[in-house]
């Protein structure tokens, strides 16, 4: 290190340090503190968001569905892992990460909070099955959801009502299922009970109703009718007419696309018939009393009556 001369008489022997080495000790100094003031200034990290039961949400405030009865909604649809399970209103995700987690399936939760899709993400992270649970912000009301085969909601009366229109559109056979609150008149298909919380299934019908005109053909050849199918919602009551005579259908059921119907021919032979509605036709078998099989063809004549035949 250079030095200079002490200017202290007192101590002429003691070294001093040159200008040069004290600046730059000096323009050292500052550069080795600034990590350590840069870590001191840093702004606090955000909290992450908790959900509180009872949060207002846009349409209804926020109570999960207990474990139990989500199991118990999901086994009364029917899930498969060929299902695609949308919930509305997702929350914290629990219901889509169910079917995904115990089904095996692809789920999707819409939700309108931003925040709670940044949970239900998280606990699908969580649960390993992120792959197959999506969560989407969204409005239920403008989301198209109608590639669902099976559709889950636990939503206020009046949002059901809401939605019925769009539901009844949707796919022959996709399952609803519904925590506490039904769809006014529709009745549903099937009811649970867990834990005092009931559950709520519907099977989205075909629209059958109107005018039709119906082949059979058997080993005795082919004979043709006019039938008509009177419907409100699954439940369907139908006449069938042949030259001049008419006669009423008995055990009619619909389920889903799935029509079944018993009807006596003019040879007064009972006759059920199974088919499958697709839009305004209808194709299936037929077995007589007397053991006799065949198939027949439905076309629709003249136009379709409401499903929901105009009620609520």
């Amino acid at each position: 290190m250079n030095t200079l001369p002490s200017s202290d008489p007192l101590h002429p022997s003691e070294p001093v340090l040159s200008r040069r080495a004290l600046l730059r000790a000096a323009a050292a100094a500052p550069v080795l503190a600034l990590p350590a003031l840069a870590h001191a200034q840093q702004a606090p990290a955000s909290p992450v968001f908790t959900p509180q039961v009872g949060q207002q949400g846009k349409d209804v405030i926020w109570v999960p569905t207990p474990d139990a009865l989500v199991d118990r909604m999901l086994r009364m649809a029917q899930v498969t892992q060929n299902d695609f399970v949308v919930d509305l209103g997702a929350g914290d995700g629990k219901i889509a990460i169910a079917a995904a987690r115990d089904f095996k399936c692809r789920s999707l939760g819409v939700e309108y909070n931003p925040d709670m899709v940044g949970v239900a993400r998280r606990n699908a992270e969580k649960a390993g099955v992120a792959n197959l649970a999506k969560f989407e912000q969204g409005d239920i009301f403008v989301f198209d959801f109608t590639a669902a085969t099976v559709v889950t909601m636990y939503l206020l009366p009046s949002l059901n009502m809401k939605l019925r229109p769009t539901l009844l559109k949707m796919k022959p056979g996709t399952r609803l299922v519904t925590h506490q609150f039904t769809m006014g008149s529709w009745e549903p298909d099937d009811s649970s009970t867990v834990d005092g919380r009931p559950g709520y299934l519907w099977i989205v019908p075909a629209s059958v109703g109107g005018n039709w005109k119906l082949a059979t053909t058997d080993a005795r050849g082919t004979a043709e009718l006019n039938a008509s199918f009177s419907q409100v919602f699954q439940n369907v009551t139908g006449t069938a007419r042949l030259s001049s005579m008419e006669g009423r259908m008995r055990a009619v059921k619909l389920a889903g696309d799935r029509l079944s119907f018993e009807l006596m021919d003019d040879r007064g032979v009972l006759r059920s018939y199974d088919g499958r509605v697709a839009g305004d036709r209808i194709e299936g078998t037929t077995r007589a009393q007397d053991g006799a099989t065949g198939t027949f063809v439905a076309q629709r004549t003249g136009a379709a009556t409401p499903v929901d035949a105009g009620r609520d």
